[in-house]
């Protein structure tokens, strides 16, 4: 018996030792920030902050707040950090200990930028900086015992869609601007900006060969681009202009230009504000057409419409 006693208590020894080798378990995969692209969104879409003082269950929803959070890491270092206005919201999560979030932190680029290159440059050091505020503000939530799941999200807004086209006319000197935080609280998993289903197209303003002139036929679809426009002021307009290839470089790209700057004219005689049309000029570097021939040229000839 004895025997037996001692053979149990060897196998429930071997049984632990076992059991203390096993590598301990991952716990859920951690949200890690990720970039929602631009966005055109103003902040009349989203609540103020001022609700978060009367949190109710039925009140759960998008907020904006103008927070500055490229200061979060020096914050975080202080003992009693301020949060100006996003106190409320600190009040709230430290309170209600296990509620959910996802915060999204918005920067736009100073619309004085034009070059392309030079935009996505800063572009990218928003998103970067945005990141690393985040990052501090996980590392301080863990620090303070808060059990609170967050998501975290970064985006660019377009300028000329928040807080209306003249938001940032002379308000700002710095290349890059931190808007502040869109916030949704809750389980229901919802996107922090809506998708756009409402977008349509619109067909090409066709030319004459070595003309900028448009001709009346093309008023009727102006009209409705106009129209559109008005019913949808959260997009704009990209208006591209092309040319057939004959004649010398500088005068196709001259060429093309016009033709994009009449279109613009024409928007803007309509009501549209000129802050929502960007305009760009090809020459002949994409021809649709053949340039061989008269009924390609006049294909070429052309400015392009798309919505944005």
């Amino acid at each position: 018996m004895k025997k037996i006693l001692l053979i149990v208590m060897a196998c429930l020894v071997a049984l632990g030792g076992a059991e203390a080798q096993k590598k301990p378990s991952k716990g859920k995969k951690k949200d890690s920030p990720v970039i929602e692209g631009r966005q055109k969104v103003r902040e009349s879409d989203y609540k103020t902050y001022d609700r978060f003082t009367q949190f109710t269950t039925k009140d759960m929803g998008r907020y904006y707040t103008p927070f500055d959070y490229s200061k979060v890491c020096a914050q975080t270092q202080e003992r009693d950090p301020e949060w100006g206005t996003l106190q409320p919201v600190m009040n709230y999560l430290e309170k209600v200990s296990r509620a959910t979030l996802t915060m999204c932190a918005i920067y736009a680029v100073n619309p004085s930028v034009e070059s392309t290159k030079e935009h996505d440059r800063i572009a990218a050091q928003g998103r970067q900086e945005a990141l690393k505020a985040l990052e501090c503000f996980d590392a301080w939530k863990v620090e303070q015992g808060w059990r609170n799941k967050i998501q975290y999200k970064v985006a660019e807004v377009d300028y000329r869609y928040f807080k209306g086209a003249n938001y940032f006319d002379g308000a700002y000197t710095d290349e890059l601007i931190p808007v502040g935080l869109i916030l949704y609280f809750g389980t229901k998993k919802k996107a922090v900006f809506d998708p756009d289903t409402t977008s349509r197209t619109f067909q090409d303003i066709k030319f004459f060969p070595n003309d900028a002139t448009i001709v009346d036929s093309w008023n009727t679809l102006l009209d409705e681009l106009a129209d559109y426009l008005k019913e949808n002021d959260r997009k704009g307009v990209l208006l591209t202009g092309h040319s057939d290839s004959q004649g010398t470089e500088a005068y196709v790209v001259g060429l093309s230009r016009q033709r994009a700057v009449e279109v613009k004219k024409a928007l803007v005689a309509r009501g549209i504000d000129a802050s929502r049309i960007d305009v760009e000029y090809k020459g002949a570097e994409q021809p649709v057409g053949d340039n061989s021939t008269y009924e390609g040229r006049v294909q070429n000839n052309r400015v392009n419409i798309k919505i944005q």
